[in-house]
């Protein structure tokens, strides 16, 4: 099956400053592709060679069948694109915006109203359509900037942090929609820092420093986290238990994860034991102490610490 994009060896610098650090890896048509990283990393980067917005240094990529390097505009005519700053018009009504778009992206004018409704039916936003979109809460403007980005029916379809800022409700009704889209047949490429929408991704792709450290489906990146045998611990005092088993033998790491403490150790039950000993003698009581498998989260910054650890 021919990818929808694809990129090997991708390249690109800025003078002596290396963004992206030949990166490798291909979408599949109708596959949900999470591309995560921390600020920096050269995320942005990469989406825009894919948007044709830049010229690689280095390197091949192809979108939709054409080469980033010699056509960029075709590629601009065959993607969608939405940024975490919905680029909506907040004086126009919702469906003004939606007619607004449809010119921009070149909808063939008999096919404007027929997009329209559709776009407007997708999105939820029928009995808003004469609403000012300044009026809108967050996640309806999100659904209205997501139809905005398709309303010209692309064949991929870029969300760079879309649902930043949106309240967990509205972020969960977003990803129904981009499922909706994905089983239609379209190509989606999404950066999220919200672990539990790596979740929902059929693959991902972990980028640091400019280059790709991790690629695979979320399920098989935590099996494959050999290194972290993770203990859920939950105590009288979050601070003070951090501090205590600061240097103790088998632990490898303790981090903050809601009310307690993820502490990834060696081996389960001596790393248990040890902290039972850490934690008795400074007597801060231990209400909750169990093995978990690792969240997204946990393979997010264990991927890192290994490779800071390759290249301090």
């Amino acid at each position: 099956m021919t990818p929808a994009l694809e990129i090997r060896d991708l390249v690109k610098t800025f003078g002596d400053f290396v963004a992206v650090d030949h990166v490798s890896f291909q979408v599949n048509k109708g596959e949900i592709f999470g591309f995560l990283g921390p600020n920096g990393a050269g995320k942005s980067t990469v989406i825009r060679m894919l948007c044709g917005l830049l010229t690689p240094t280095s390197g091949y990529g192809e979108v939709a069948g054409f080469d980033v390097t010699r056509n960029p505009e075709e590629i601009r005519r065959n993607i969608g694109y939405m940024s975490q700053k919905f680029s909506l018009y907040d004086d126009l009504q919702v469906e003004e915006n939606i007619d607004f778009f449809s010119r921009i992206y070149g909808v063939p004018k008999h096919l404007r109203a027929e997009r329209k409704e559709y776009v407007l039916r997708m999105a939820g936003l029928i009995d808003r359509r004469t609403s000012l979109t300044r009026l809108l809460a967050g996640g309806w403007k999100q659904r209205l900037a997501l139809g905005c980005a398709i309303v010209h029916s692309p064949r991929i379809l870029f969300l760079d942090e879309p649902t930043s800022g949106v309240d967990p409700i509205a972020r969960r009704s977003f990803w129904d929609l981009i499922y909706q889209l994905a089983e239609g047949g379209q190509t989606i490429l999404v950066t999220t820092h919200y672990m539990d929408e790596a979740e929902y991704c059929h693959r991902l792709g972990l980028i640091y420093r400019g280059k790709l450290i991790a690629l695979g489906v979320p399920a098989a990146l935590k099996r494959d986290l050999h290194s972290h045998k993770l203990l859920q611990l939950e105590t009288s005092d979050l601070l003070g238990a951090m501090r205590a088993l600061e240097g103790q033998a088998g632990v490898l790491d303790v981090a903050v994860f809601g009310a307690g403490l993820h502490v990834n150790v060696s081996d389960l039950e001596a790393g248990a034991q040890q902290i039972r000993n850490a934690l008795g003698k400074h007597h801060i009581e231990i209400k909750k102490l169990d093995p978990i498998q690792p969240s997204m989260e946990d393979v997010f910054v264990g991927l890192i610490e290994t490779e800071e650890l390759k290249n301090p």
